[in-house]
């Protein structure tokens, strides 16, 4: 029987949506999902091994504090083998990462916290319960009315765990931990479902104006040099920075583009180019620092030709 967090017994119990008829049938389990199961019970049991007494000296050591680097880590190596076009590749990153979820849950049945049941449970309960859509009695028949259903589903579940007013905000639930790109993207989207968003791209573009025009008062004089800013001229700079970026990353959201994804591809572009740069250098003989900056700019332009 999986374990239960101590805390459980105090919790309100959700309301379920309404089953329509055609939903009260059992989820129909295919072959492939019964196979799944089987290696997945396997993969369950091999990384309990490697934590035991006679298993790997490496996975004995691991606390979820060591692991958070590899959670991380394989998450964005599943997007680059994403982007790879690799089946093999994508599936078996899927896998490392799918392993992270699995250590964490055996690290936590150890101190008797929760079990691996009790994570595949939670996740199972929270899909029927936030598509009331499929499995209750709600319509919703565009993806912008799912997503405006999800949000408030998820208000209620926070004002039925009794969590302080503040908490039911709308954007509680985006982790502070999250990079700035992703924590702005994940802020600017859950507000565009309600309908706090720009009419059209012309005004978001007319904001990044605007910005670029705040940031530009703050520079010195053309042919002024760079000279040394106070505190407060500092912070003033980084807050118009920050709101470039913030502009930005609405530009990228509201054209359906993750901006982060985005960023990733912009910077091995970029890195690809200048190693053609150092590369081409090379060929004639000098090192890409020790050219003019003229030349490098010429040198730029043809990586884009190659590149």
């Amino acid at each position: 029987m999986p374990m239960r967090r101590k805390n459980s017994g105090k919790r309100r119990a959700r309301k379920q949506p309404k089953l329509r008829a055609s939903s009260r049938a059992r989820i129909e389990v295919s072959a492939r999902d019964r196979a799944a199961g089987k290696w997945f019970a396997k993969l369950v049991a091999l990384q309990a091994r490697l934590r035991g007494p006679k298993g790997c000296p490496w996975d004995r050591e691991q606390t979820h504090q060591s692991l958070r680097k590899f959670l991380i880590e394989e998450a964005y190596e599943v997007l680059d083998a994403m982007d790879s076009g690799n089946p093999e590749e994508f599936a078996s990153e899927l896998g490392d990462l799918l392993l992270q979820v699995t250590f964490h849950a055996i690290l936590a049945e150890e101190a008797r916290r929760f079990t691996i049941s009790d994570v595949i449970e939670s996740v199972h309960a929270k899909m029927v319960r936030r598509h009331p859509h499929v499995f209750g009695d709600v319509t919703a028949k565009t993806p912008a009315a799912v997503l405006k259903n999800w949000e408030q589903i998820k208000r209620d579940e926070r004002a039925e765990e009794g969590k302080a007013p503040e908490d039911g905000s709308l954007l509680a639930g985006v982790p502070r931990s999250l990079p700035a790109v992703l924590e702005a993207y994940q802020l600017t989207r859950r507000a565009s479902r309600i309908g706090f968003d720009w009419e059209n791209l012309d005004g978001i573009l007319d904001k990044l104006e605007e910005e670029k025009s705040e940031l530009k008062s703050l520079m010195p004089p053309t042919g002024a040099g760079n000279p040394v800013r106070s505190g407060g001229q500092a912070r003033h700079v980084e807050e118009e920075i920050g709101d470039l970026f913030f502009v930005c990353v609405n530009i990228a959201r509201f054209l359906g583009v993750d901006p982060e994804i985005a960023l990733k591809k912009a910077n091995r572009k970029f890195k690809r180019r200048f190693q053609w740069m150092e590369s081409a250098a090379a060929q004639e003989g000098h090192r890409l620092a020790d050219l003019p900056r003229a030349r490098m700019e010429e040198l730029w332009n043809e990586s884009k030709v190659h590149v």
